[in-house]
């Protein structure tokens, strides 16, 4: 029988990090960076989850958690308009091509 242990939360959580991250520093699609910093959050949620449940903590990180969730579909909003006017402007999401909003 596998007993599920707080290691394997973690390692999980480690792993959605990376790739969050990898998908943040290597795409030029703001789309996909926008997945990236979902994948972030998600990983955090992980971690909250996971402690809250093996750390005898209370409902402390399930409560965090919920905050995260909401911050993301805020997030996910917001930026969603933005990237649609950008879109509307130059016709590519491309981030380098955002750049050319400073000028």
């Amino acid at each position: 029988m596998l007993h599920v242990g707080l290691h394997h939360f973690l390692i999980v959580s480690a792993v959605l990090f990376s790739l969050g991250i990898y998908a943040v520093v290597t795409r030029k699609n703001a789309i996909m960076v926008l997945m990236g910093i979902e994948l972030i959050l998600n990983s955090a949620n992980i971690n909250f989850i996971a402690f809250s449940r093996f750390g005898n903590f209370g409902l402390g990180g399930q409560i965090m958690a919920l905050f995260i969730i909401i911050l993301a579909a805020a997030e996910a909003a917001i930026a969603l308009a933005i990237v649609l006017n950008v879109y509307k402007t130059f016709a590519n999401v491309d981030i380098d091509e955002i750049n050319k909003l400073k000028e």
